[in-house]
């Protein structure tokens, strides 16, 4: 079975790769190129041009754009079946006594279409309705012949497996969420000194932020790309009676990865809140900044900013006692890094540098490039919001699907990195499962540290003493 390259070679540094597309008589026109780009076109037209013939295949820049963008107009299901019937058309693949020489020329073709479509975008197959046109179009290439025979069943049965994994993952992950507590329920019931806390767990930093790597780039390989596209799908205004594509189950493993983003940051602030005595308090401080310092050095950004993020919370910020005895110059490095101003213009420049440090690498280590995942979330999100999906004339803007592919594309380079650290089950059960507090709680434990400095964290405190630990 031919397998497909990787997503580093599809898209040049200049945007896309510009003059990849193979020549093609266009069977239903509507296509409109400048430079030799295709820059919009009909929906029909791009639905044609995705289909391969005898002598044509689609450039696999085109197959990935048009599949990630599609949804934006019409189901994958809709999608499967314009294929499949196009197909069967097409290539008379209906014809009782069809003329195997053709069938032998155009089958691995399309079977080749397959296989990028289920390899890329494996998630569509959970509906039942893609399952079913696959096998039926899968069937009639086949019919006849052992070795395409044989390449389906690899195909269906790799992407069975991937189906397979990712209903474990999300099982796994409704566990967590399930057993999910607050940390305060968890202290009034054990006392604190037989408590662990993150050092007791794992006192080195560089070790913790290899294990937070792992779980990075094991919830970051869980994201489909189609994920990014369907959390912003609107209605297409040409479109009558359908209802939005805008299903929350569709991105689901995009909204874990940001919740992983929130509990790291909480858990931060829970371990600095929680000990009772400054110094020990300073001490969380300082190891978390280690740690954020390696996270840094990995190109992991996204547990960098979390970390950033639970010490910037303000329980922990108006901790100004512990923070006098914290040696604070190497947090501002990592602070002046993750700058939000002008654009977060310092972290972009350190992302392009991990990114091209990443292409020349020459170990696992070098690769890895994990992006502060809201922010490209919100990169692609005004790109999308800032163009048009159609043009005036009602066809589709494909210059703007172009560069969101480039984006898409890139993560999805980042994101099938093996992560090269040995993994350490403890901890990252840990990480991933020791409670946290509550907003009210850690503030309610950030008073207990270092009493109200006004009038209004008085009455706060008194409000919270009362409401959570029924006391006044």
């Amino acid at each position: 079975m031919p397998q497909t390259p990787p997503f580093a070679a599809m898209f040049d540094s200049s945007g896309y790769n510009r003059n990849l597309y193979q020549s093609k008589e266009d069977g239903c026109g509507g296509l409109y190129y400048h430079d030799n780009n295709l820059l919009s076109g009909s929906l029909e037209a791009l639905i044609q041009h995705l289909v391969p013939s005898v002598d044509y295949y689609p450039d696999r820049t085109y197959i990935f754009t048009f599949l990630l963008s599609s949804r934006l107009f019409m189901h994958p299901h809709e999608l499967m079946a314009k294929v499949c019937h196009l197909c069967i058309e097409q290539q008379r693949l209906s014809e009782p006594g069809q003329d195997k020489n053709r069938i032998r020329k155009i089958a691995p073709k399309i079977l080749q279409l397959l296989t990028e479509w289920t390899e890329t975008f494996p998630y569509d197959f959970r509906d039942e309705r893609m399952m079913r046109n696959l096998k039926e179009l899968a069937q009639r290439v086949t019919s006849g012949d052992e070795m395409y025979r044989k390449n389906v069943q690899q195909l269906l049965q790799n992407l069975l497996r991937k189906l397979a994994t990712v209903s474990q993952y999300e099982e796994v992950l409704a566990k967590i969420s399930a057993a999910s507590t607050d940390r305060l329920t968890v202290l009034k019931t054990k006392p604190q000194s037989i408590q662990r806390d993150i050092i007791t767990v794992c006192n080195d930093p560089y070790t913790l932020a290899q294990q937070l790597t792992h779980i990075e780039l094991e919830r970051l390989n869980y994201i489909g790309p189609e994920e990014f596209v369907q959390a912003f799908v609107q209605k297409d205004p040409l479109d009558n009676d359908k209802s939005c594509y805008g299903d929350r189950k569709k991105s689901r493993n995009l909204e874990a990865y940001v919740e992983w983003f929130n509990r790291l940051s909480y858990l931060v602030a829970t371990e600095i809140c929680m000990p009772v005595k400054k110094k020990h308090r300073a001490r969380v401080i300082e190891y978390f900044i280690d740690v954020a310092r390696e996270c840094f050095n990995i190109g992991n950004f996204n547990s960098l900013m979390a970390i950033i993020s639970g010490m910037n919370m303000s329980p922990v910020s108006r901790l100004k006692k512990t923070w006098a005895k914290v040696k604070t110059a190497k947090f501002d490095i990592l602070e002046h890094q993750m700058d939000p101003s002008s654009n977060f213009y310092n972290y972009r420049t350190a992302l392009r540098g991990a990114t091209q440090r990443s292409l020349t690498a020459h170990s696992s280590r070098e690769k890895i490039v994990i992006p502060f995942f809201s922010l490209l979330i919100k990169d692609i999100y005004f790109l999308n919001e800032g163009c048009a999906n159609r043009l005036p004339n009602g066809h589709v803007n494909f210059e703007k699907f172009w560069e969101l592919a480039k984006q898409v594309s890139e993560f999805m380079t980042w994101k099938q990195v093996e992560c090269p650290f040995e993994r350490d089950r403890k901890i990252l059960q840990y990480l991933l499962t020791i409670p946290v507090f509550s907003d009210d709680a850690l503030y309610l434990a950030s008073y207990e540290s270092e009493s109200p400095e006004n009038h209004v964290e008085k009455d706060r405190w008194k409000t919270l003493r009362s409401t959570l630990l029924g006391r006044v």
